[in-house]
This record gives structure tokens, sequence and C-alpha cells, in this order.
């Protein structure tokens, strides 16, 4: 069975990211699959993509950390061949504080994962990408609150405005080698990491959900419908975008 390319999704263990791995398997590629910790749920996952038919490798390594995610992309190249979809999914989502009691190591720590986190993707993603001359695609996690900021959660909203921008910038530098670059914002989405959060933020979520005019939260799967989008050939005239999934509360 012929494959569509080689992809690499980070933060895949659970959630959006483990969504993502597998909707791509089912596109055709090859997914090697990262993340920092929970490497048994990571053995499952890539037995599942095996199980499709496709190849899959995991990968732990810390995307905050410039030598380990320059390994990982070296990594993927040598199990599978090349690099044609990086997913810059990692990410965490801080407690939820006012600007005036957040720590200096707070905001360096949401930064470090949230923003240097993509940065380090996007750049040796594009350097592989440059080097194998046939273009590729890069797509990275924003979110709603990288387009309207959230109240209490201002490292978190620097962050994902961060990944923003630098879609934009890496769009303009890497069109030239037939690379695109997009990135996801999605809005609530019923995910393991949104399940751990403060109670109050969690009581929340029926209010987001009658603010929505389809009267529910996001799943997984609606923003694995996106990425699979942006990393097939349809997607070839789209880039430095960052594209909404949030149900319509609110629209830009």
């Amino acid at each position: 069975m012929s494959s569509q390319g080689i992809a690499l999704v980070t933060g895949a263990a659970r959630g959006i990211g483990r969504e993502v791995a597998l909707r791509l398997a089912d596109d055709g590629f090859d997914v090697a699959v990262n993340d920092i910790a929970y490497s048994e749920n990571l053995d499952i996952l890539v037995e599942e993509i095996q199980k499709k038919g496709r190849a899959s490798s995991k990968c732990i390594a810390d995307v905050s950390q410039d030598g380990q995610v320059k390994e990982l992309v070296e990594r993927v190249v040598q199990q599978h061949g090349s690099l044609d979809v990086m997913v810059a999914n990692a990410g965490i989502l801080g407690p939820k504080k006012m600007l005036t009691e957040v720590t200096s190591e707070e905001w360096d720590r949401m930064m470090s994962i949230n923003a240097r986190g993509p940065f380090l993707c996007y750049k040796y993603a594009g350097l592989q990408m440059i080097k194998q001359g046939r273009g590729g695609r890069i797509i990275g996690a924003s979110s709603m609150a990288g387009k309207q900021g959230i109240a209490s959660q201002g490292p978190y909203t620097a962050s994902k405005c961060a990944v923003r921008g630098l879609t934009q910038a890496a769009a303009l530098e890497l069109g030239v080698h037939g690379i695109t670059v997009n990135a996801y914002a999605p809005g609530i989405i019923d995910t393991p990491m949104l399940a751990t959060a403060e109670t109050e933020y969690l009581n929340a979520l029926a209010q987001y959900k009658e603010m929505t005019p389809l009267k529910r939260v996001g799943l997984p799967q609606d923003i694995a419908g996106l990425v699979s989008f942006l990393a097939s050939k349809e997607s070839q005239f789209i880039t430095g975008q960052t594209i909404s999934v949030n149900g319509g509360l609110f629209f830009d």
C-alpha cells in the first residue's frame, strides 16, 4: 500500500493529537507520534496506526528543547525516510489566574511549550522539507485565545497569539519552497486536558455550549478533520492562515 507521505504529530498521546494521528493514518500517511510522557499511550497509538496498514513509531521528546526537537526530526527521517507533514500540536493549559498573580516562572513555562515548541517544530521541519526539495505541510496549534483574549488566561492567550504570528511569518518565508504553513484555532474541545481544568472553568462549558449556533462543544475529531484537509494536496493554495474551529462561538 503506497504512502501519502510521512507525518509527525507532537503531543499525540491523547486528545486532539491522538485523533489527528489516527486521521492522517486513515488518509494514507505513515505517522510518527511524539509526546513528553504517556509512553504507554503512544505504544497503543502506534499499534492502532499499524493496524490501519500504515507505518508508525513513537518518539519521546520535549518540544521546548532545541536539541530534542532537532533530534526528533532527524529520528523520524532516519526511521521513515522523510518528513512531509509536521503537526506541532503539543501544548498546555495554564491555571486560571489574573495577570497580576502570574509568576515569571509560570509565564516562562507556558511560552516555552506553547510558543517556543511550535517555533522549533516549524524550524526543523522547515529545514528538512527545504532539503527534500518537494514542499510540505507545517500545521500548528493556536486557539480561540489566539484571536480573542481570555480573562485569567493571560500567558495562554499570549502563547497562542504567538503561534498565529509565527505561522504568518513562516508562511511568508517558506512559501517559495512549496511549503504551506497554517494553524488551527480550536474553541472549547472535549479533551482529557480540558477534563483536568478547574471546576469553575468546567462549569463554563454549558454557557459556551449555549453560545454556539451548533449548541455543542467540539470533539477532537472536529480538529482532525481540518488538519486532514490542511495536510492534503487540496489545500495547496492556503497558507499563513489560522482557521477557527469553534462551532460559531465567534466569527472572524
